[in-house]
């Protein structure tokens, strides 16, 4: 008979705090989730079908994700073949975190930049990134300028990916 277990038990709906990369490289790797307010990592089917939508294989590819949070859209893209990916944060216990992850990934082609990812955005040259990571803080009132930033920063094939709470239209 199966001992019945002392720990508390996570109410349902409640999300784990772990996240895995789903494909490339370091498909399967887990990655651990800061308890942090507003935090929100893309969960594994919407980046699944993101990147089926880019495609598996993101050789050469130059990359920016600008919001990071858990880094977890940058390193996806990583994992795939991307050479350059930069991702930027503003909170010091996550820029921590993604430095955490870079290091137990040994991702060389990764930069974690603390700071303002939409003034980083802005300093990118023009038409250098294949691939722009748009996750803003829902909350916020970035979607707009985060959208034409990215838009100078793209290559004439680039693609920039925004989540945002409702449908966009902006």
């Amino acid at each position: 008979m199966k001992k019945p277990s002392s720990a508390p038990k996570r109410p349902l709906g409640t999300p784990s705090h772990e996240i895995r990369i789903i494909g490339g490289l370091w498909k399967r790797t887990k990655l651990r989730v800061a308890d942090k307010p507003g935090l929100r990592p893309t969960p594994d089917r919407v980046r699944e079908t993101l990147f089926n939508w880019l495609g598996q294989d993101l050789t050469g590819w130059r990359c920016m994700d600008v919001f990071a949070g858990t880094g977890v859209l940058g390193f996806e893209a990583a994992s795939r073949g991307a050479i350059d990916v930069l991702l930027c944060e503003q909170d010091p216990g996550l820029v921590l975190q993604l430095k955490a992850v870079q290091a137990k990934l040994t991702a060389t082609m990764c930069r974690i930049e603390r700071g303002d990812g939409l003034s980083a955005l802005k300093r990118v040259p023009a038409g250098s990134l294949q691939l722009v990571l748009l996750d803003p803080p829902f909350e916020s009132t970035f979607f707009e300028s985060a959208l034409k930033a990215a838009a100078q920063a793209i290559g004439p094939t680039g693609v920039v990916y925004l989540e945002a709470p409702k449908p966009w239209s902006g």
